[in-house]
C-alpha cells in the first residue's frame, strides 16, 4: 500500500496483478465507499482514517474490485473527443447513430433518420460546452418521453408510484430509489436500446414493493418484465462502453 500522504493506493490482485485505487477524504463520509467507474477506482473516507484501515478494506474486496474493473475494459482504445465541427458518431436508443454539425441562428439539435445535428451560431466562444448541453438535453428528453409511456402500465401491476423522477449521470449505477420515492435513472441509458431502459426503470419501480435485493424482490421484477436477465446481462456486457461514450459527449455539463 501507498503512505498516508499519497493519493492513491496500491493493492495486490488475487490474479497476481496492481491496482491502483485512488483515495478521497469527504468530511460527511461515515464510513469507507469503493466505487468503480471507466476512470477507474476510487476510495471514499471519513477525514481520520488510518492506511491500515483502509489497505484492509480494499484487500477484503479485492475480488470484487478486480472483476468491476474488468468490465469497465479500462485498457480499451480511448472514444475519439467531441470537437467542435468535427462529424463522429455513437449510441442512441440501442443504434449507431450519425454526429455533425451546423451552423444557425440559435443553438439546437435537429433528430433526423440518420442521426443528429448540433446547430451552434458562429463565432461561439462556447460552442463546446453548448454543445454539451444540448446533448444532455437530448438525452433527457428522450428517457423521459419512453418513461411516460411505460408508466401507466407499470403502476397498476405494482400499485405504487414513484414521486419523481430525475435523469442525471450516474458513476457506476443505473438507477436508484431514494428514501422519498423518487427514481434517479442514469443519462447514459439513452444509449441504450429502449428494452434495457425499461429493465431499470421496472428495477427501481419494484424496489417500491421490496428494498433490497431478496428472492422476493426479483419475483417481482420477472413477474413485471419477464425479460430481465437478458436486459442485465446486456447492460452488464455493454454497459461500461455506454458511459464512457456519455463522459466524452456531455463530460460534466449534466452533473
Amino acid at each position: 500500500m501507498a503512505s498516508e500522504e499519497s493519493e492513491w493506493l496500491e493493492l495486490s490482485t488475487p490474479t497476481g496483478g496492481t491496482i491502483r485505487v485512488l483515495k478521497s477524504a469527504h468530511p460527511r463520509a461515515r464510513r469507507l465507499r469503493l466505487t468503480v467507474t471507466p476512470k477507474g477506482a476510487r476510495l471514499t473516507y471519513p477525514n481520520g482514517t488510518h492506511t491500515a484501515q483502509m489497505a484492509a478494506f480494499l484487500r477484503h474486496h479485492a475480488d470484487w474490485l478486480e472483476q468491476k474493473l474488468g468490465e469497465f475494459h479500462l485498457d480499451a482504445t480511448p472514444l475519439p473527443a467531441l470537437k467542435v465541427g468535427v462529424p463522429t458518431s455513437f449510441p442512441f436508443r440501442g443504434e449507431e447513430v450519425a454526429l455533425d454539425w451546423a451552423e444557425g441562428a440559435y443553438p439546437r439539435v435537429d433528430q433526423h433518420a440518420g442521426g443528429l445535428t448540433l446547430v451552434i451560431p458562429k463565432p461561439h466562444t462556447r460552442a463546446l460546452m453548448v454543445a454539451r448541453g444540448l446533448l444532455a438535453t437530448t438525452f433527457e428528453a428522450q428517457i423521459r418521453r419512453d418513461v411516460s409511456r411505460w408508466l401507466p402500465a407499470y403502476i397498476p401491476v405494482i400499485n405504487a408510484a414513484p414521486t419523481a423522477l430525475k435523469v442525471r449521470p450516474l458513476k457506476s449505477l443505473w438507477g436508484s430509489l431514494d428514501t422519498r420515492d423518487r427514481i434517479n435513472l442514469d443519462l447514459a441509458l439513452a444509449l441504450a436500446p429502449p428494452a434495457a431502459l425499461r429493465y431499470v426503470l421496472v428495477h427501481e419501480l419494484c424496489h417500491l414493493k421490496v428494498r433490497n435485493h431478496s428472492p422476493r424482490f426479483w419475483h417481482w421484477v420477472e413477474t413485471v418484465f419477464p425479460d430481465y436477465k437478458e436486459q442485465r446481462a446486456w447492460l452488464r456486457t455493454h454497459g461500461s462502453g455506454l458511459k464512457m461514450q456519455l463522459d466524452r459527449l456531455v463530460a460534466d455539463v449534466a452533473d
